[in-house]
């Protein structure tokens, strides 16, 4: 008898529902409840949601909690090349074996009812989290906040808020107001929560939320402050200044996103050093990676490779602001994006920055844009275009026309995915 694995598992678990999102938490109340509620009997909680820079931020706030000798969960989504990615036990990926297990325990105690792939899967997290000893547990929204399959712990030790602008609008909000009040819908009564960067119109409804359950709120420009000078980044809170590196992880938007990690950790009262350990030690694929290593590479030879799976318009901008902060060299985008973006406010700040856009479709990806449409658009914010039938093809069109062109894959995770895996 062949034994399962946990791609069986995932695979039945896809037929359970017929939606891939729908966001209410019945079903999440039902299962957890079957399973005796892991979700009561889980770390302290750390509660991320936002637009953009919730997986940074997450990789930073562990990065410091692990520097000072923490032992972390962390949740996550969507994995890039392995399901396991998600699910960080402990500090470590989970095993094979135990990822198997929850996962059909999970599917065992739904027995049978409908259930999205990200709830129940969200329902092993906790599952595996609840039975492995630490002193934190890390939570990244998946979509939204209020109705999202995370947001089912009562009292979270800390709730952040990264910044939001316009996505998803067709399960948001069409408006900023809107999403902000779906990603506001994580704050709790009387627990503190870190808010990065927003636009009045999002943080007058996160104040709002916050007000109404007087939960005391850490916000960038008033409670701390964070920037650049003098190739360093400065940080200030009521607790003092730290004088610190410039993050690891590339972009002037990370510097943000480390004031927010650290707001946290300052909060959980983690000690300056590890602090600085959370700006120059996080890792987090697909965001301005360089790669190094594997097939593609080698087959670049002088070129420049990078991958960012960012999508959005706020994405766009700050990948455009990275760019043109960089020694000029001609840039060349490999783009593939999913049918459910603002394909146009994504690439018209990338447009200034680029010599010309191959476009790809997502491989193995249903909801993928086809190469041709994300061409279209391109060309439509004035950019010079052309198309290929992978990223390898993409690669040695444009490496055949300019041998040491830095080139940057971008548009979707999917697609960033696509290429750690292929690249591995």
């Amino acid at each position: 008898m062949t034994q399962q694995t946990s791609d069986d598992v995932l695979a039945r678990m896809m037929a359970l529902h017929p939606k891939i999102i729908d966001l209410t938490l019945d079903r999440m109340w039902r299962l957890l409840d079957a399973l005796g509620n892991p979700q009561n009997n889980l770390p302290p909680v750390i509660h991320i949601a936002g637009t953009n820079g919730k997986g940074s931020t997450q990789a930073m706030i562990r990065a410091g909690l692990e520097s000072a000798g923490h032992r972390v969960h962390a949740y996550t989504s969507p994995h890039l090349a392995r399901f396991h990615e998600r699910i960080r036990v402990a500090g470590d990926l989970i095993t094979e074996a135990d990822l198997t297990a929850v996962l059909d325990e999970c599917y065992e105690a739904n027995d049978g009812g409908n259930i999205t792939y990200f709830e129940i899967t969200t329902c092993a997290a906790l599952l595996a989290f609840s039975r492995s000893p630490a002193d934190y547990t890390l939570l990244e929204v998946g979509l939204g906040g209020r109705l999202d399959a995370t947001n089912v712990v009562d009292t979270p030790a800390l709730t952040v808020i990264t910044p939001v602008s316009i996505d998803h609008q067709q399960f948001l909000g069409d408006t900023l107001g809107q999403i902000a009040g779906e990603k506001a819908g994580i704050i709790k009564r009387l627990v503190p929560c870190v808010v990065g960067p927003q636009q009045d119109e999002a943080m007058d409804v996160i104040e709002a939320e916050a007000s109404r359950h007087h939960a005391p709120l850490l916000a960038y420009g008033q409670q701390w402050h964070v920037g650049p000078e003098a190739g360093r980044m400065v940080y200030q809170d009521e607790k003092g200044l730290l004088d610190l590196p410039t993050p690891n992880l590339l972009g002037g938007h990370q510097i943000n996103n480390a004031g927010a990690a650290l707001a946290a950790l300052r909060q959980l009262g983690i000690a300056d050093a590890h602090c600085e350990a959370a700006v120059t030690g996080a890792q987090w694929p697909a965001r301005m990676q360089r790669l190094k290593t594997g097939p593609l590479v080698e087959a670049a030879e002088n070129a420049e490779l990078w991958l960012d799976g960012g999508h959005n318009p706020a994405a766009g901008t700050a990948i455009a602001n990275l760019l043109g902060s960089m020694l000029k060299r001609p840039t060349y985008l490999i783009c593939g994006m999913l049918n459910t973006k603002d394909i146009a406010g994504y690439l018209r700040p990338l447009a200034a920055q680029a010599e010309k856009l191959v476009a790809v479709s997502i491989p193995g990806e249903t909801a993928t844009l086809p190469a041709h449409e994300t061409a279209q658009a391109a060309r439509a914010v004035g950019m010079n275009v052309a198309e290929a039938s992978s990223v390898h093809q993409a690669l040695v069109d444009i490496l055949a026309a300019d041998p040491s062109a830095r080139v940057l894959i971008c548009g979707s995770l999917y697609l960033a995915g696509s290429v750690l895996r292929e690249n591995g």
